[in-house]
């Protein structure tokens, strides 16, 4: 090994008992196919494990904690207006305030070709059902598909393949959205509220208005 090797700062090396330069090993980074990193916990390259929902799909009055009257906002805008939850919902998620009309406009649209047409909500869940599995994905969440797995035992060979697990869970979504479509809304807004502040009151600036020090003493006086 020449001299110029020896002294090179991009070539870390470590000396072992015979004099033999070892390369340095680095620990592996890796990241599972749906963009989750990989946690380092007892088994080395397992995914982080995954978080539960705050409440089930049909906990439609919420739970009894601190956000007992904003869920009780979002079951009424699920069952009366589920267009406006919809686009709330979308809006918060992507954190950009104006995107409520870009969706909820062909939401109320879809909604209501589908009143007019089959009597039923049938077109507008293939429109909403991608929010679903945005919120998933975002907050790490355990899908219908891995919980079911999880609970019965089945399918587990299926499951433990990231793409395969995916595309079910994508599947899943779209079934929840289709025949529990308001429940659906409903669970996706009361996480959301829990979890992202609404767009509409990220960067307001505060002002706050303090009396002059002068004054604050004559009123003392």
């Amino acid at each position: 090994m020449g001299a110029g090797d020896e002294g090179s700062p991009l070539l870390p090396k470590e000396e072992t008992a015979q004099g033999v330069a070892v390369p340095e090993q680095r620990e592996a980074v890796g990241w599972t196919v749906d963009g989750l990193p990989v946690g380092h916990g007892n088994v080395m390259g397992s995914p982080v494990a995954r978080s539960q929902w705050n409440s089930s799909l049909l906990a439609c009055l919420g739970r009894n904690d601190e956000f007992c009257t904003s869920d009780l906002e979002v079951c009424l805008l699920g069952t009366l207006f589920p267009c406006f939850l919809y686009g709330s919902n979308v809006e918060r998620l992507s954190s950009t305030p104006g995107t409520f009309a870009n969706h909820c406009l062909p939401y109320s649209s879809l909604y209501l070709l589908g009143k007019f047409l089959f009597g039923a909500n049938c077109l507008a869940p293939w429109f909403s059902y991608p929010s679903r599995t945005a919120i998933r994905r975002n907050f790490n969440l355990e899908g219908s598909c891995e919980a079911m797995s999880r609970s019965c035992g089945c399918c587990r060979g299926y499951m433990e393949d990231d793409e395969h697990r995916e595309q079910c869970e994508s599947a899943c979504d779209f079934a929840t959205h289709f025949f529990c479509h308001q429940c659906a809304l409903c669970q996706e807004g009361r996480e959301l509220r829990r979890r992202l502040p609404h767009p509409g009151f990220n960067g307001r600036t505060v002002l706050v208005m303090l009396p002059p020090t002068e004054q604050m003493m004559e009123r003392k006086v």
